[in-house]
């Protein structure tokens, strides 16, 4: 009886981010594919879906942003966006991956979202965007709804660093230099 109520004791501690999110520091993320949309692809001013699957993910250093396909996750953790932006990190050794799950939408947003993505990579060409329509990312790495995780992989895909959830300012910190470390 002790024994499980200290358990339950330290559970209740515990951050719920640190609860759920199966993404292990130093190993490489739990094998998912997305094959309902896929990757956003660009080619010759039209787009596309493909395919895509985790194991591509080794080769670069990169971020991966997942997050619900609605603004308020969107802008949980923009402002590591911005200083990933700020940060003019090498394309050909860099890439940010960002995992939108539509099935976490707003009932109704699907489309706007869509072609919120699609300017996105128009934008940032080198960037790979994964439109989730069944969610498979976020069940398979247990990942909270409604929110945004990120994770950084090393050029072997091994997750350095992961948060499911805002960054602080000290965290959007941390990861930037993280990065500069990872790309010497």
């Amino acid at each position: 009886m002790r024994m499980s109520q200290l358990c339950l004791g330290l559970a209740l501690c515990l951050p719920l981010s640190s609860l759920a999110m199966n993404l292990s520091d130093g190993q490489r993320v739990p094998p998912v594919g997305v094959g309902d949309k896929g990757e956003l692809v660009l080619a010759q001013d039209q787009f596309s879906y493909q395919p895509w699957n985790s194991a591509r993910l080794p080769g670069k250093v990169r971020v991966i942003q997942h997050i619900a396909g609605r603004s308020s996750a969107k802008e949980m953790n923009a402002a590591l966006i911005e200083a990933i932006k700020a940060a003019r990190l090498p394309h050909d050794r860099y890439q940010t991956t960002t995992i939108v799950n539509t099935d976490d939408a707003i009932p109704g947003t699907g489309m706007f979202v869509r072609s919120s993505i699609e300017s996105n990579k128009q934008q940032y060409p080198w960037s790979q965007f994964v439109v989730d329509s069944d969610g498979v990312v976020r069940k398979a790495w247990d990942l909270q709804p409604k929110g945004s995780a990120i994770a950084v992989l090393d050029k072997e895909g091994k997750v350095q660093f992961k948060k499911d959830g805002a960054l602080s300012q000290q965290e959007v910190q941390q990861v930037t230099d993280l990065l500069h470390k990872l790309l010497k």
